[in-house]
């Protein structure tokens, strides 16, 4: 194997998707990551991609010989003090030696960028792992969650307990062939101030700001536990959180640990021991979350004697219409939701403003979960997670004195993935029947997601506030057309008006565009259309399928009168409209809770 030459000093911007990126901003990305991949290949590293990116900084890969290595770059366009933790990572990971935590290699810094050098992890992320596999049987849980219960138990161990900070599926990697974990990305990683039994510690790596007296880092609040998220001492009992976590939303096959109340552990077909423990362990009760820990840390090494058989997996049957297709066309679905205030009243309170604040907690804490108690937490991850997948369309759900009524367009566009999306379709609906919008709403309640392909979002820029912007006569809204027309119940469609105007949105479209919206209202069809208008850049997003073939002409000229029309917008701020069929709304009662479901205590013999 050939050595490698010393790294030189390139980086990446800030990153969002890079199809809602203004056109300047996608290109200098493009670039970017074009010019990381050159250097790296340049160093000798063949098989260079691109792997992902945090909140401070992108992450490559590349072969050297028979060796994969990662390499972490910061973000050139942070502050010092926070481009100084990948230097902080390194320091933390440097003296960890355990089969499950990939080695450093090393940290170096070129021209002012740190780049951080690490052993690959074998296997795919657990994330991506669960995405295609829905809820994991327990012959992979549970080996997961015996390897979790090691690694705690070795970083607690050391001279000076290491906490992760950000224990979740994506920071998970398995080899499935060998059910092997490693943890990764070690960027929220601190040495922590207290132990297990919160007795405190000497002085910890990690800045401690103002008159806070935590060095804890913010890991992702779908998975770390509430002592973290409200910034107490760090402490090992952090990292039982997100182990628990994780293990949850693996089982559940969510995205999250929002929905264990009303879809515990204990409904999961889970071995009843380890049920009970992340039960425990994700309860409101602090002393049942330890002693829970504690049971985690002791049961799990004894379960490498527990019998587990694969058991039979019948196919799901979904709780909603779901529709496939395999048109070849590439999509990178995002997930627009509305209609969310509701779920914020008469919930928990804010986040102190000191924590807003957080750079880190703002990247993961999603501004529309503030306020929020668990139950609804869980449903908006959960109709997030279908955007996980690439899907089209659109959901309108009704809460009424009657139950809960839904109306939906769910149009998957890659078949092989229909049964994991059927699961997380499920948990969506559990989730929502587990809702209860509150009084001052008279038990009514509405809530509205729209799925569209980012490709296909039209952009448009203009130099300042007050110049207006100009569509060219070459821009189209993209439309798909259906091969024959289909029966119209126009008593049973869904309106672009038909629940009047959304209190969470504050863009006032001009009377030019409102009006032509309302032509297209009237033509058969189904999807959505939403302006996003920023100071210098308006975004369209839209997916729309034309239900009438014949009116292909008139629905084409409505939406250019559209594009011709955003001259005359002068607000800012988001609007959307969507339109579903209606054609087989579902109803379903409200319930408290699922029912518990335990993996048979002799796997041969199944209940």
């Amino acid at each position: 194997m050939g050595s490698a030459k010393p790294l030189q000093q390139f980086y990446i911007s800030e990153e969002q998707s890079i199809y809602l990126l203004r056109e300047e901003d996608a290109r200098k990305h493009r670039q970017w990551v074009s010019l990381c991949q050159q250097q790296l290949r340049r160093l000798g590293y063949q098989q260079v991609h691109f792997i992902g990116k945090g909140v401070f900084g992108f992450v490559f890969a590349g072969r050297l010989g028979n060796t994969e290595q990662v390499f972490k770059f910061s973000r050139r366009t942070l502050p010092a003090r926070l481009q100084a933790r990948l230097q902080e990572e390194a320091e933390i990971l440097a003296p960890l030696d355990h089969p499950h935590i990939p080695a450093l290699v090393r940290h170096v810094t070129a021209s002012g960028q740190g780049i951080l050098q690490m052993e690959r992890a074998p296997g795919v992320d657990l994330a991506h792992f669960a995405q295609r596999c829905g809820p994991l049987p327990v012959t992979y849980l549970v080996p997961i969650a015996a390897q979790l219960a090691d690694i705690l138990t070795y970083l607690r161990g050391l001279p000076r307990p290491v906490v992760h900070g950000d224990i979740k599926p994506s920071n998970l990697v398995f080899d499935h062939r060998h059910k092997h974990l490693s943890l990764v990305d070690w960027g929220s990683a601190v040495l922590a101030q207290r132990d297990a039994y919160d007795h405190p510690l000497g002085s910890a790596l990690g800045r401690v700001d103002g008159d806070h007296d935590s060095n804890a880092r913010m890991g992702d609040v779908f998975f770390i536990g509430p002592e973290q998220l409200a910034g107490a001492p760090s402490s090992p009992r952090f990292d039982e959180q997100g182990a628990a976590a994780t293990l949850y939303a693996l089982a559940s096959g969510q995205i999250s640990r929002f929905g264990s109340k009303l879809l515990p552990a204990a409904s999961l077909g889970l071995p009843r021991p380890l049920a009970e423990i992340l039960d425990a362990m994700l309860s409101d009760d602090p002393n049942l979350r330890r002693e829970g820990g504690d049971h985690f840390i002791k049961t799990l090494p004894a379960s490498r004697h527990w019998l587990l058989l694969p058991l039979p997996a019948p196919a799901p049957s979904p709780q909603l219409p779901v529709w496939t297709h395999h048109q070849g066309k590439a999509v990178e679905t995002v997930a627009y939701s509305s209609r969310k205030s509701f779920l914020r009243e008469h919930q928990i309170a804010p986040l102190p403003p000191e924590r807003e604040a957080d750079l880190q907690l703002a990247h993961y804490y999603r501004d529309f979960m503030v306020g929020m108690g668990d139950n609804e937490k869980g449903f908006v991850a959960a109709v997030g997670q279908l955007g996980h997948y690439p899907l089209l369309g659109g959901l309108a759900l009704h809460w009424t004195d009657t139950g809960l009524h839904i109306d939906s367009s769910l149009n998957l566009q890659d078949p092989t993935l229909k049964t994991p999306f059927i699961r997380a379709v499920n948990n969506m609906v559990a989730l929502a029947r587990g809702i209860r919008p509150a009084p001052q709403a008279d038990g009514k309640a509405v809530f509205k997601a729209c799925f569209f392909n980012a490709r296909d979002t039209l952009h448009l820029e203009r130099n300042q506030r007050q110049a207006r912007f100009v569509a060219p006569p070459e821009l189209a809204l993209p439309f798909e057309i259906s091969d024959a027309p289909e029966l119209e119940d126009k008593t049973r469609l869904h309106s672009y008006f038909e629940d009047g105007q959304d209190p969470d949105e504050n863009l006032t479209l001009p009377a030019s565009i409102m009006a032509e919206l309302g032509r297209l209202n009237l033509i058969h069809h189904t999807g959505c259309i939403i302006f996003e208008v920023l100071e210098d850049h308006l975004k369209i997003h839209s997916y729309l399928r034309l239900l009438n073939p014949r009116k292909a002409d008139e629905f084409r000229a409505c939406l250019a009168r559209i594009l011709d029309a955003v001259g005359d917008i002068d607000d800012l701020g988001i609007a959307g409209f969507m339109k579903l069929p209606y054609k087989n709304t579902r109803q379903f009662q409200p319930h408290g809770g699922a029912e518990p479901r335990y993996y048979p205590r002799d796997p041969r013999r199944p209940a």
